[in-house]
């Protein structure tokens, strides 16, 4: 799916790593919510609460996630995370991406 129709967009931006990685939430009328964001090159470490499908729209990174060795994404291809983990991503080119909370 390349759009989403009648959703409510947070116009504060979410700001992390001095702005390397930024984001927009979506909410969605189901309750369901999404972030739509850009990662620029660099190394991070993100913790969740929820599980998370992240798909990747262009870019090029690894990930490393819980219990896994370290494994290269590209743009068009997604990963999940489990609830309450964390994960780390070595972003190699500028990433765009979606991320749902499940």
């Amino acid at each position: 799916m390349s759009q989403f129709s009648n959703v409510t967009i947070n116009k504060e931006a979410n700001i992390y790593f001095d702005g390397k990685v930024t984001s927009r939430t979506l909410l969605f009328d189901d309750g369901t919510k999404k972030t739509l964001g850009i990662m620029l090159p660099g190394e991070y470490e993100f913790s969740t609460e929820a599980k998370e499908l992240m798909e990747i729209l262009s870019g090029e990174l690894e990930i490393n996630l819980p219990g896994e060795s370290w494994r290269k994404i590209s743009g068009g291809e997604s990963f999940e995370v489990p609830a309450n983990s964390s994960f780390k991503l070595k972003i190699y080119k500028v990433t765009d991406y979606c991320c749902s909370y499940l």
